[in-house]
C-alpha cells in the first residue's frame, strides 16, 4: 500500500500545482499567461499518465488474483464450498444480531 499512498500523495501535489498555475494564469496576461497554462496542461497530462499506469497495474494484479482463485476453486471445489458456507454463516450471524 505504501506505493499507492505515495502515488495519491504525488497526485494531490500535481493537481494542487496545476490549480495554482491555472489561477496564476487567469490573473496574468500575455506570454506569461500562456506559459502558465502550458505548464498546467503538462502537469495534468503527467498526472493522467500516472493514474493510467496505476490503473493498469491494479487491473493486472486483479486478473492474477482472479486466476489464482479460479484455479484453487477448480482444484479444491469442496473446500471452496465449505469456506463459502462458513463465511456466509458468520456474515449471517453478524447481520442477524442487528
Amino acid at each position: 500500500m505504501e506505493k499507492n499512498e505515495k502515488l495519491f500523495s504525488d497526485m494531490k501535489i500535481v493537481l494542487s500545482d496545476a490549480e495554482d498555475l491555472l489561477k496564476a494564469a487567469a490573473s496574468s496576461s500575455g506570454e506569461k499567461a500562456v506559459e502558465l497554462r502550458e505548464r498546467a496542461v503538462v502537469s495534468l497530462r503527467r498526472a493522467k499518465e500516472a493514474m493510467q499506469d496505476a490503473q493498469s497495474a491494479v487491473m493486472e494484479k486483479s486478473k492474477a488474483a482472479a486466476k489464482v482463485t479460479d484455479d484453487y476453486v477448480h482444484d479444491h471445489p469442496w473446500k471452496a464450498v465449505g469456506i463459502a458456507a462458513a463465511v456466509g454463516f458468520v456474515f449471517g450471524m453478524i447481520v442477524g444480531r442487528r
